[in-house]
């Protein structure tokens, strides 16, 4: 018997520590994490990027849950692919989040 408040003493000692964070300046590991709703300030997921093309290296702008196919208008080369979530770049690629 003299194990079990040993024990369930540890488990308060977790709860505590793991509760132990500020609400109102959360770290942004933990926000990136957590649902787009449910954030302190809610943005979403997506986001614009540009993505040079790999034959002719004309800069195209796609959004990153892009749900059809984005051909580059130089060459037509297929740059992105839907997904059920975020668009596939094509292997080759580059690309660069963009900030507006």
């Amino acid at each position: 018997m003299a194990p079990r408040p040993l024990i369930s003493a540890f488990f308060v000692c977790l709860q505590v520590l793991q509760n132990d964070i500020d609400l109102l300046n959360p770290p942004a590991e933990l926000e990136k994490l957590k649902h787009k709703k449910k954030r302190l300030v809610q943005s979403p997921n997506s986001f614009f990027m540009d993505v040079k093309c790999q034959g002719c290296f004309s800069i195209t702008t796609v959004f990153s849950h892009s749900q059809t196919v984005v051909v580059c208008p130089g060459c037509q080369t297929v740059l992105c692919q839907p997904t059920g979530g975020k668009a596939r770049l094509t292997e080759g690629c580059s690309f660069r989040r963009k900030n507006d």
